[in-house]
């Protein structure tokens, strides 16, 4: 028998449904205001749908767009905003695979979401122009406070 010793590992509350649908109207809601349709998409620390919204106005793809981009900001645990010259033709993440054989979409609009400095999940806003999601996945983060 083993025993370890250290520091023990202080308990993150995880991302709730509660949660995920003040992030979807909050992103919605900032949608709106700007005159654009949005869907959005919220994920779990483990990549599982928590919470889903598609604006029956906003063009058909935007839902898998929104999945998408919480998937890929949380597998990256970064902005996709940040990852858009890094799919570049030639850029290093052009052709990088996932382990759920999907193509990563990095167009802005996906935002990890962090808890006392830990990853709990992930937004992705898709429908109006990337820098306007990434600004409606922002505005809804900053809700979640």
């Amino acid at each position: 028998m083993s025993s370890t010793t250290g520091t023990p590992r202080t308990a993150v509350a995880p991302l709730t449904t509660e949660d995920a649908e003040l992030l979807i109207a909050a992103a919605t809601a900032a949608a709106e205001a700007a005159g654009a349709t949005v869907s959005v998409t919220v994920l779990d620390a483990g990549g599982h749908l928590l919470a889903f919204r598609r604006d029956d106005r906003a063009v058909l793809i935007s839902g898998e767009t929104s999945t998408r981009k919480a998937f890929t900001a949380l597998q990256l645990d970064a902005p996709t905003a940040d990852l858009v010259a890094a799919v570049q033709p030639g850029a290093p993440f052009h052709t990088l695979p996932t382990a759920l054989d999907r193509p990563l979409l990095f167009i802005a609009g996906g935002l990890p979401v962090h808890r006392d400095g830990r990853l709990i999940g992930a937004i992705g806003v898709g429908g109006g122009a990337p820098e306007q999601d990434h600004g409606f996945a922002a505005t809804a983060l900053d809700a979640l406070v």
